[in-house]
């Protein structure tokens, strides 16, 4: 037997190995259920974290283990894989899919860069720009995927004209900045709204499910736009003046190259207009729910049926004036991440076992000694961790775990949740300094202009300041908005 083999073997039994561990050692107690649900948590994580196992049928563990060891029955431990926070998330998906699906996204991506000129830095702050908004309503994996070709052709339009450049650090340092820029733009741009990362909607369904709290799609962009805005500045100035900096003249060519796409793409279609208003027409009832349902006299239009009315609206809705095709077909519906779908649904069943078994309030108990412990070291603390766990493992895994324990701790100190919770949160989106952290970084490394020391030194300083932000933001605006 191979050596990998063996290896990937180990890694298999290693989830399993750890569950038994723990069940045997809670038939010795009074109490089993926490140690039982530890088990399941540890047998999880194992699996998340090596990905022995896809990390979506992972997700599907508490539906077969927590009736086998006597959690919930089926019913129970299904429940939370149809919360109404997964359905927020498939709304978004399906609107986001018929952008890219009628192009309107790269349209919306070329006319930004385009706004921004020709220099170098006004390039780079063009694709900042446009990957930052794209990814706010589209995911940032499939944000960085789609700008990452654009900023390659950049490149290899000022490769032809110089075939010197690639000797010189300036043009090297402008390929650093350009594409480990699209990556960080696109984490940050997707905090700026729930639906943006995966680890939001996560902490909007852990809010709801342990303490029946509802935040709203319209109170979030006033904590997301100020951060996300803040964070592009500063990591804008770092790449391109502190870390990367690359003194070049106008870049003759790329304003031609960008008009070229734009002309390949043609005049706006019917479908991108019917796209657009849409997505403008879903934002706004977002922003403005609580103002329709007041003046219209009801109360049950909420962040999850507006995002599934945008969605079935683009199956509704034709493309063109013959009727025939609409704005998205269920074939389209390929390309939706139903895996992540399953890892929101297994993480909020595990959440509610933890729970139900006593283990967040145990550990609100067991933080309640250190009382003492002054709020800003607890949030620099909570929030540090979160920040560079993530970097090692799926943001929506560790947010999934972390999130339960943090509310307990909450309680415990008698602290409000959001202000532990929120900083958690946003900082498991802002890992900047390895590949494996998020998607668009893996995506933009896979580029080859990238080498590992120049992510890492960036990333870090990165993360050190989001840290500082988070902190600061949550003492301010957090405070202002939740509390």
């Amino acid at each position: 037997m191979s050596r990998s083999r063996i290896s990937r073997t180990v890694l298999l039994l290693l989830g399993p190995a750890l569950f038994l561990l723990f069940y045997m050692i809670s038939l010795q107690v009074q109490e089993p259920n926490m140690l039982r649900v530890l088990g399941v948590a540890a047998w999880m994580v194992s699996w998340w974290v090596t990905e022995a196992v896809p990390i979506p049928a992972t997700s599907l563990l508490p539906i077969i283990l927590f009736p086998a060891i006597g959690i919930f029955n089926i019913s129970s431990a299904a429940a939370p894989y149809s919360d109404p926070v997964i359905f927020l998330f498939m709304g978004g998906f399906i609107i986001a899919l018929a952008m890219e699906h009628n192009q309107l996204h790269k349209r919306i991506a070329l006319k930004l860069i385009n706004l921004t000129g020709t220099k170098p830095n006004g390039i780079i702050l063009g694709f900042y720009l446009a990957t930052f908004i794209l990814s706010m309503w589209i995911s940032n994996t499939a944000t960085a995927v789609m700008m990452l070709p654009v900023a390659l052709s950049i490149i290899q339009l000022m490769k032809t004209q110089n075939p010197f450049l690639m000797e010189e650090k300036g043009f090297k340092n402008f390929c650093l900045s350009l594409l480990l820029g699209i990556a960080y733009a696109a984490n940050i741009g997707g905090v700026m709204t729930i639906i943006g990362t995966p680890p939001n909607v996560v902490m909007v369904g852990m809010m709801r499910q342990f303490l029946q709290i509802e935040m709203g799609f319209n109170q979030w962009l006033l904590i997301g736009i100020p951060l996300g805005v803040t964070m592009l500045a500063l990591m804008f100035f770092l790449m391109n003046y502190l870390l990367f900096p690359n003194r070049m003249k106008n870049l003759t060519g790329s304003g031609e190259m960008i008009n070229k796409q734009l002309m390949e793409l043609g005049p706006m279609r019917k479908a991108e207009k019917r796209v657009s208003l849409i997505v403008v027409l879903t934002a706004a009832a977002w922003i403005f729910r609580g103002l329709i349902n007041q003046q219209l006299g009801i109360t049950f239009l909420n962040d999850t049926n507006i995002a599934l009315i945008g969605g079935m609206l683009m199956f509704m809705v034709p493309a063109d004036k013959e009727g025939a095709q609409k704005l998205i077909t269920w074939k389209q519906m390929d390309k939706l991440p139903w895996g992540i779908l399953l890892l929101f649904g297994g993480g909020l069943s595990l959440a509610k076992a933890m729970e139900a078994s006593g283990i967040v309030e145990q550990v609100g108990i067991l933080v309640s000694n250190f009382d003492q412990l002054h709020l800003w070291v607890l949030i620099a603390g909570l929030t540090f961790m979160s920040l560079f766990m993530t970097e090692l493992m799926s943001n929506v895994a560790l947010t999934t775990l972390f999130i339960p324990i943090v509310i307990g701790i909450s309680s415990g100190l008698n602290i409000p949740a959001h202000l532990l919770v929120i900083p958690v949160t946003l900082s498991a989106s802002f890992a900047f300094m390895l590949p494996i952290a998020t998607p668009p970084n893996a995506i933009v490394f896979s580029s080859g202009f990238i080498k590992m020391k120049d992510m890492i030194q960036a990333g870090i300083i990165l993360n050190l300041i989001s840290v500082l932000i988070i902190c600061l933001l949550t003492y301010t605006l957090v405070n202002w908005v939740y509390l």
